[in-house]
């Protein structure tokens, strides 16, 4: 991608400037590591069995660990890489679990924890064709994020997507014997995995809630998690939805009197467990009032 500034009637290229070293580039991502991947930071230079994870951080919608490395050679190895990562976490919960409650003065425990959406996040200016074909399966806990900084300050962050024709891992990892945990363990889930859930009409009604959502904001992104399908924007949840048989349970992520809700629509769940980002639910099993739903949502942003 080349980018230009334009003064008056001059077009003028913007040159990328390489990263000096790549803990220049860990830096970057860990000062600003909230911002840029809405993870919580727990630690950086994390060592557990002789191995260093550069940085370890927690995701407070999925309730589960990431582990990123920072790559400048483009020619080494992800994916293998990256399940080495995932083994070495579920073969030693205990020491995340601790290393989290010591950095952090929390007291989590593993329960609380879902191992299954642990992920492994590599980081580079670019990544070769190989790596990203390696790792383009649509069930690996494995993700790519290109960072590339110009001469005029700018940063450029981009997560690589996996295609919308992506394999399934698990036959392929059930032939190597060092990865049967992360096999056996950790899952990433498609928007087919939770409609699955649904009878044809609350599916329906999904795709129906789910134009609308993203017609509220550009670049909402669309997060299928265990329970919900998740929308985000900048990384900051909206709404998460449920898929039932008998209609949609939506989440919207607003606190205890912060919704604005004159039809009454929304049930406060602040003391009640539910699934989910924010107090507030809203139970749907038509689309009739879906624009004032949106108007609800729309205060998430």
């Amino acid at each position: 991608m080349t980018i230009y500034t334009i003064n008056g009637e001059q077009l003028t290229e913007i040159k990328e400037k390489p990263f000096g070293l790549e803990r220049e580039l860990q830096r970057l991502f860990e000062r600003h590591l909230t911002l840029i991947t809405g993870l919580q930071m727990v630690k950086s230079e994390f060592t557990i069995k002789n191995k260093r994870i550069d940085t370890l951080a927690f995701d407070e919608q999925t309730k589960a660990f990431s582990i990123i490395e920072y790559k400048r050679q483009r020619h080494s190895g992800v994916a293998d890489q990256g399940m080495a990562y995932l083994n070495l976490m579920l073969e030693n919960k205990s020491e995340f679990i601790m290393e989290y409650n010591e950095s952090l003065q929390k007291n989590l425990k593993r329960s609380d924890i879902e191992w299954s959406q642990s992920r492994v996040v590599f980081v580079s200016t670019s990544f070769t064709e190989n790596q990203i074909q390696a790792t383009n399966f649509k069930d690996f806990g494995i993700e790519l994020w290109e960072v590339k900084q110009f001469e005029n300050g700018t940063v450029s962050i981009k997560p690589i997507k996996k295609s919308a024709s992506a394999p399934d891992i698990q036959p392929i990892l059930k032939t190597k014997e060092a990865f049967s945990e992360v096999v056996k363990e950790i899952k990433v889930y498609s928007e087919q995995d939770l409609l699955a859930n649904g009878s044809d009409m609350s599916v329906e009604l999904y795709e129906k809630f789910k134009d609308a959502i993203l017609n509220l904001a550009d670049d909402i992104e669309v997060r299928p998690l265990k329970h919900y399908i998740g929308f985000r924007l900048n990384k900051k949840p909206l709404a998460d939805i449920e898929i039932l048989k008998k209609g949609l349970v939506m989440t919207i992520n607003r606190r205890k009197g912060q919704l604005d809700d004159p039809k009454g629509l929304a049930i406060d769940m602040s003391e009640k467990g539910h699934l989910g980002n924010g107090d507030y639910i809203v139970r749907m099993q038509s689309d009739k009032d879906i624009e004032y739903i949106m108007s609800l949502v729309k205060q998430a942003i």
